[in-house]
């Protein structure tokens, strides 16, 4: 990713910099010739770039990155639309994909830390690191992160793909769940596969990690062995699950997520 995270601008709101814009939970896109682009400051009018100047992230290929609010879409011209984050997948570089989750994730940071939650002071942003502090008890916030667990089950050279009513494009993928507390990643990996899918796995092993603004995950790795137990669905989370072999796969996450990692991984080694 050639993202490059940091809370210091060298300089505020050049023509070629990022608008990261977001309107109620969803981020406006520039359309231009039937592609989707994340807006410039270019783009905007030159009053825009005041609004802007505390709310620098990083930059990306040289360019910086503002995160903005447009709290009124009726302002916004024909050239621009409203996407959900999760539409991006198909209409962005995966770069700009993963800094658009970024941009949302510390939007809904930073908009849900405006008061200390222990004594209900202002906060205000840190100078020194990216932070929220407390102007009345000096409580410090940092970006909330919530860990993850994903795994590619494999038995009998075939992987375990299952689906959620709530995947975009009816996607199959490994399964996942979030880390609980007191429990450690390996545990978390055998709880989440039993309870989602009624099967017991063994020889967990650790594979990759990514960063997952989706809302604010961090994305663990895992491979495992199927152990025991037959596939019982879990309707609340799991709409189907089924083995698959390496030539009969469905329809699948793209190859930016570490999903796909796992996956082509399997492919890989036991097509």
């Amino acid at each position: 990713m050639n993202f490059k995270p940091d809370f210091k601008p060298n300089a505020h709101g050049n023509d070629n910099d990022f608008l990261f814009i977001m309107n109620k939970g969803k981020i406006v896109l520039k359309k231009e010739n039937n592609i989707y682009l994340i807006p410039r400051f270019s783009d905007f009018p030159k009053n825009t770039r005041a609004l802007n100047n505390d709310s620098y992230f990083g930059e990306i290929s040289g360019c910086s990155c503002y995160i903005a609010e447009c709290e009124d879409e009726s302002k916004l011209s024909d050239s621009f639309e409203l996407k959900q984050i999760g539409e991006l997948f198909v209409l962005l570089p995966d770069d700009m994909v993963l800094t658009s989750g970024l941009a949302a994730q510390l939007y809904r940071w930073n908009n849900s830390h405006k008061f200390c939650g222990q004594c209900g002071g202002l906060t205000e942003d840190k100078a020194d690191e990216r932070a929220k502090v407390c102007l009345k008890c000096d409580l410090i916030y940092f970006p909330r992160l919530s860990p993850a667990v994903i795994v590619a089950v494999i038995k009998d050279k075939k992987i375990l793909l299952a689906r959620s009513g709530r995947f975009p494009y009816g996607f199959y993928s490994v399964l996942a769940g979030f880390v609980q507390p007191g429990e450690t990643l390996e545990e978390c990996v055998a709880r989440e596969v039993y309870e989602e899918v009624g099967i017991v796995v063994k020889n967990i092993r650790y594979f990759d990690s990514q960063p997952w603004p989706f809302p604010d995950s961090l994305m663990l790795g895992f491979t495992a062995e199927y152990a025991s137990g037959d596939i019982y669905v879990d309707q609340s989370e799991i709409a189907d699950a089924g083995w698959f072999g390496a030539f009969n796969m469905p329809n699948i996450p793209p190859k930016i997520s570490i999903a796909r990692q796992l996956i082509d991984w399997y492919v890989d080694n036991f097509k």
